[in-house]
């Protein structure tokens, strides 16, 4: 649920947003003409796009291309609501308030990478300084004109350029307005060891779930339930062999969240618990 929602425009286009919502919420993005940069004042989301995922806290950022997202809002140890900003980047909008200067950045180059966390590229005192000068202007809009949204969005462009690792920014940016379609079997692959629904799965793929189970037993032959399953079992039981890594953490890099039930689903497949399959394989080792 929206508790506030305020916005800036520039050339008729949405440009500076500002919200304020009570956890859980999703949020289907759909973003076939701009990018946008999130960040995160309080509380905690996760990005999702075809064949990524990434999880932003408080005070960290993210980069997303054009293309399609589901963003999950959630609650954090530090506040019941999420406070965050986005700032929309479009080709035409950049192009006209840079004119040439930003030719060599929105080029035709190519990244397979759709989803880039900030916060390793520019330090976060510098984002945060940004975002700071951001909220006075969304608690005084009258401040605010055409000028200087031209400058604060130049600012942040400027900004992520200027730092250390400028030439990754420069290619970042030259990529993010170009599509990339995942097929359906890049898609699964990339999440298949995600805690994540069948309905999840469907709306990354564009499917309803019905088509979603369909063209999944046509390609891998198996119900997605039953694949996922075994997939993540078999990565389970792979670092239970070659790691010292404690039982809980593996169930939960393998997408269990229940212990119990990671357990029980090991011990039915596999034929003993966890703890005993590991001890089997040292003493297979030591044979």
């Amino acid at each position: 649920m929206f508790l506030e929602h305020k916005q800036f425009d520039l050339y008729g286009k949405k440009i500076f947003e500002k919200i304020i919502l009570k956890p859980p919420f999703r949020v289907n993005n759909e973003m076939p003409n701009d990018a946008c940069f999130l960040y995160m004042e309080e509380g905690e989301y996760n990005v999702n796009s075809p064949a990524e995922h990434v999880q932003v806290h408080s005070k960290e950022a993210v980069l997303m291309r054009c293309g399609s997202y589901f963003t999950e809002f959630v609650k954090s140890f530090s506040s019941d609501t999420c406070d965050g900003i986005i700032i929309h980047l479009y080709p035409d909008v950049l192009k006209k308030i840079f004119e040439n200067e930003l030719t060599s950045v929105i080029s035709t180059m190519q990244s397979d990478q759709k989803l880039i966390s900030v916060n390793k590229y520019a330090g976060n005192e510098l984002i945060r300084i940004y975002i700071d000068s951001l909220k006075i202007y969304f608690a005084n809009p009258g401040m605010v004109n055409e000028n200087l949204i031209v400058l604060k969005l130049k600012e942040l462009i400027m900004l992520l350029m200027k730092t250390e690792n400028a030439k990754t920014i420069e290619q970042l940016l030259s990529s993010l307005f170009t599509q990339r379609e995942y097929s359906f079997r890049e898609i699964i692959e990339a999440h298949v060891y995600a805690e994540f629904s069948i309905e999840k799965m469907a709306l990354l793929t564009h499917l309803s779930v019905s088509s979603f189970k369909r063209e999944f037993t046509k390609i891998y032959n198996d119900s997605p339930a039953h694949y996922f399953k075994h997939k993540k079992l078999e990565r389970a039981a792979e670092m239970l062999a070659a790691t010292n890594q404690r039982i809980s953490d593996i169930a939960f890099d393998c997408g269990f969240n229940d212990l119990a039930h990671f357990s029980k689903s090991f011990q039915t497949k596999y034929g003993v618990s966890p703890s005993q399959f590991r001890l089997n394989q040292k003493d297979k080792s030591l044979s």
